[in-house]
């Protein structure tokens, strides 16, 4: 028999990647007051136990007001670089082999924060993570959806010259009134370029824009995705086409997506046959890296241990490593699991 305790153990035990992470929120209070305080950047709250407190949203604009106020004391390459390594350190602990994480290029340069530097500091701490770690990565830039496609497109001039260190482009910010149809032009020539595309799509915005996700911008994967369940034609699409969904519990509760963990949709969608993985967002401000969603799944939401290792092994399959690096990993968990 498989108690909560055991399940715990192997769930942190396994490794494990993380497919949607937002670099700019994995900002933790006491390194931003840090580099706040380096740059010369006032900030709004005196301490870091106030910004902890400050740390409470009805919804995803709530968090979205502060996450780019955390933004703004972001000025130099090494700031970039400091705040991707204090994540890749963190997210090593809990044995986080391979990440692919997103940053937002806009919000930094309608700050005067050039592509170069931003990118120059993310990257290096990227490769400099492989070295330390063994973590392999891939980086997604995302456009921001509140904006102009028009400016999507002056970002992707921007990024022409680092393509070889961009794996794929995705669509974040606020959801609702700004579908995924408004970007279709832009996504049409990341594709031609070779970039991989995905999109935040079914958080709080309809399930019409996870059809338009998948049918007008072709994503490879969805992020998010948990009102795609309330339309049957929609998920036999989304399994058709075997698209992964990029899921985070621990933000899904923080902003009120769902009402109780007990209740999150993710085992649904595993009996549905989705590709359902387990992700921590904007971990520094939802109160969870991967070990504590698994341990909230778990703990809240009563998932087995046959659940665990199909959350585990889909978060390889949907990556975007190659299929032998894909084998490896699962041949790893497949032989922890037997053992257990």
């Amino acid at each position: 028999m498989t108690t909560t305790h055991s399940l715990l153990a192997l769930a942190h035990e396994m490794p494990k990647t993380e497919l949607h992470l937002h670099i700019e929120g994995t900002f933790e209070p006491e390194l931003m007051f840090s580099i706040a305080k380096r740059n010369s950047v006032p900030l709004k709250y005196q301490t870091v136990e106030e910004l902890k407190s400050a740390y409470q949203f009805e919804n995803l604009q709530d968090f979205l007001d502060l996450y780019y106020q955390g933004m703004s004391v972001l000025l130099k390459e090494q700031d970039f670089y400091d705040l991707t390594m204090a994540y890749l350190e963190r997210v090593h602990r809990d044995n986080v082999v391979h990440v692919e994480i997103f940053f937002d290029p806009q919000g930094h340069t309608s700050r005067n924060v050039s592509f170069e530097t931003q990118i120059n500091g993310i990257y290096r701490a990227l490769k400099d993570g492989e070295s330390k770690f063994g973590m392999t990565f891939k980086l997604i830039m995302s456009f921001l959806r509140h904006l102009s496609e028009e400016d999507a497109f002056k970002t992707l001039e921007q990024a022409k010259p680092y393509l070889d260190w961009i794996d794929g482009v995705g669509l974040d910010s606020s959801e609702v009134g700004n579908p995924p149809l408004n970007f279709k032009n832009v996504f049409e020539e990341c594709k031609k370029l070779g970039l991989a595309v995905t999109a935040h799509a079914g958080e709080e915005g309809p399930p019409e824009y996870v059809w338009q996700a998948i049918d007008t911008i072709k994503v490879d994967r969805i992020d998010h995705g948990n009102r795609a369940l309330e339309e049957a034609d929609l998920i036999a699409a989304i399994k058709s086409r075997g698209l992964t969904l990029t899921v985070c519990p621990l933000s899904n509760l923080k902003l009120c997506v769902v009402s109780d963990m007990k209740n999150h949709p993710i085992r649904t969608m595993l009996k549905f046959g989705l590709n359902a993985t387990v992700n921590s967002d904007d971990p520094a401000y939802f109160g969870g890296y991967m070990n504590d969603n698994y341990t909230a799944l778990i703990q809240g939401s009563g998932i087995s241990k046959i659940e665990l290792y199909t959350l585990a092994c889909n978060s390889f399959n949907g990556s975007w490593l190659n299929s032998e690096q894909k084998s490896k990993h699962l041949m790893t968990i497949k032989n922890l699991f037997e053992s257990a």
